[in-house]
């Protein structure tokens, strides 16, 4: 069977914290090449790169100013070209970011239309009357267009302004920077906030939710995505794609993923990554409410098994603190937590996200004070909770729990300054951890990245693992995820504690009689009932008979 995307596991990379090889404390695109044959082991098929396009660096990137170029921070056009060539010789494809919702206000389409070429104009929603709708990053997502007396749209950064897909000239240029990369051998594409795409051609107010429900998951993103498809990645079979969809509904990424709309292969959503949300609130901070975990997944899992639709699992990425500091009594339980949660995604229905490091257990990096944070929502938050009379170290408690800088942080090469990542200053200060927790260490001594070698061979091998529907098991267990698995009548049992006490269940007869496939305590027999050890993750292969 040829593998497709629900064969492979695709891995992370933010490039500018990867590895430098220049000196100058930015990743870049030759550190990836240094470290394919690191990931070819590993076993991952392929790499998700954050972007490396010219920028003016507000967000990191997602304020892009060229589709079509290479910011000299990350290297050259001949060095992607030569990343792309040794990375297919090692079996391994190049997932791109594509910021398709708003460009940066210095890229070349703003600029001209700031300058007031009215055909440019139309690239973008500018207008007399603002909305109350709020920026993602604080305050009104309006800002004065120069001069004019109009304002433009910006659900980002004042510096990132959102595209009018409407207008069929802005949907043409977009379509042609998804087939650049496609020509220069991309295999598949991350798209950003994609899910923003479909705006109403009157903006109205909304004090709902901030305004999202006006410009999120409108029809007209299901019409603009399937003209992508037909435009661009749909004429390769073998391209993959997934969508990154702000605030969404399973309904809706049914729809964005069934086979037959032919819009996306899959979507990310971040409901599972709120459960540790008071009150909804991101700059909060409280444990993690494991019902509303386990409910997510299952119902998330069922209805998108029953519907044909994909997800895309994942614990970390780029805009995510680590999953160990959320969910897991990391210093008690680090390496038993990592592959407990490892398994409680690669074992699933979905294609699994690895985040650089995940698969050595890096944690946050337990930053000490606020200058050593630079990502530009962090700084915003922390001077908003001052002003709303938050004590200056609450509020920098919550910053250090929940930071984008907290994933953003030097990948822990080895036990040489700075982690190993750079000769040079890191433009993001180490982590603390990284004198134990890294690469050359785990692979020398430890066993997180052994297990998840396993993890993604078996999602390879074993159809079931990679086909198989899925359906919850003792939803009600107040510290178990359980679920199953079913393929052409072989069985998976998925147990999952996510706590750091004893969890005894008994095990339904079928599976007692079961082999186990997967474990993270070296447990080696069965009974009809299991006391699952602490954070102990637990797959029991039930084959036909």
């Amino acid at each position: 069977m040829a593998t497709t995307f629900k064969e492979k596991t695709v891995y992370q990379i933010y490039p500018k914290s990867f590895l430098d090889t220049t000196g100058n404390g930015i990743g870049d695109l030759n550190g990836i090449r240094k470290k394919l044959p690191y990931l070819a082991d590993l076993g991952v098929e392929m790499l998700w790169l954050n972007p490396f396009y010219p920028s003016p660096q507000k967000d990191n990137g997602y304020d892009i100013s060229d589709y079509t170029a290479i910011d000299p921070l990350f290297g050259t056009m001949d060095d992607f070209e030569a990343l792309v060539k040794e990375a297919k010789a090692y079996g391994i494809g190049l997932m791109l970011d594509m910021v398709l919702n708003h460009v940066s206000t210095k890229h070349e389409w703003f600029q001209k239309a700031l300058a007031g070429d009215k055909h440019y104009q139309d690239y973008f929603f500018i207008q007399d009357e603002i909305t109350d709708w709020q920026s993602k990053f604080g305050g009104n997502a309006w800002s004065q267009f120069g001069d004019t007396g109009k304002y433009y749209l910006h659900l980002f950064d004042k510096t990132q302004a959102d595209l009018c897909w409407r207008n069929p000239d802005v949907r043409n240029e977009l379509f042609g920077v998804v087939n650049f990369w496609i020509e220069k051998g991309v295999e598949g594409f991350r798209f950003d906030v994609i899910n923003l795409i479909g705006k109403d051609e009157i903006l109205k107010s909304n004090p709902v939710n901030e305004g999202k429900p006006e410009y999120t998951d409108k029809p007209l993103t299901h019409d603009y995505l399937r003209e992508l498809n037909e435009k661009t990645f749909g004429r390769h079979s073998h391209l993959v794609t997934v969508g990154e969809m702000s605030s969404t509904t399973i309904e809706n990424c049914l729809l964005y993923t069934k086979p037959e709309r032919k819009e996306l292969s899959m979507t990310f959503n971040f409901h599972h990554l709120k459960v540790d949300y008071e009150n909804g609130q991101k700059w909060t901070k409280k444990p993690f409410d494991f019902e509303a975990l386990k409910t997510l997944f299952h119902n998330w899992g069922e209805q998108m098994s029953d519907g044909n639709g994909w997800n895309a699992l994942f614990w970390n990425n780029h805009d995510q603190p680590r999953a160990l500091n959320r969910f897991v009594d990391a210093k008690n339980y680090r390496v038993e937590g990592a592959k407990m949660l490892a398994a409680a995604i690669h074992l699933n229905r979905g294609t699994p996200y690895v985040y650089m490091g995940e698969e050595i257990g890096m944690l946050d990096p337990d930053y000490d004070d606020m200058s050593q944070y630079v990502d530009v929502e962090s700084l915003n938050a922390y001077e908003a909770m001052l002003k709303d009379g938050l004590f200056g170290n609450a509020a920098f408690e919550i910053i250090q729990s929940k930071s984008r800088d907290n994933s953003r942080i030097p990948m822990q090469w080895d036990e040489t300054a700075h982690a190993g990542f750079t000769t040079g200053t890191p433009w993001l200060a180490a982590g603390k951890t990284y004198p134990s927790i890294n690469v050359e260490e785990e692979i020398r001594s430890g066993s997180i990245h052994a297990f998840y070698k396993q993890l993604i061979k078996l999602r390879k091998e074993l159809p079931l693992v990679a086909r198989g529907t899925y359906a919850a098991y003792l939803a009600g267990n107040p510290n178990v995820y359980g679920f199953t698995r079913e393929h052409q009548g072989e069985k998976l049992l998925v147990l999952n504690n996510f706590y750091p006490v004893s969890a005894p269940m008994d095990i339904p007869e079928d599976f007692s009689k079961g082999a186990i496939l997967v474990s993270n305590t070296g447990r080696d027999s069965l009974g009809d009932t299991v006391t699952l050890k602490p954070y102990e993750t637990l797959a029991i292969h039930l084959k036909n008979e």
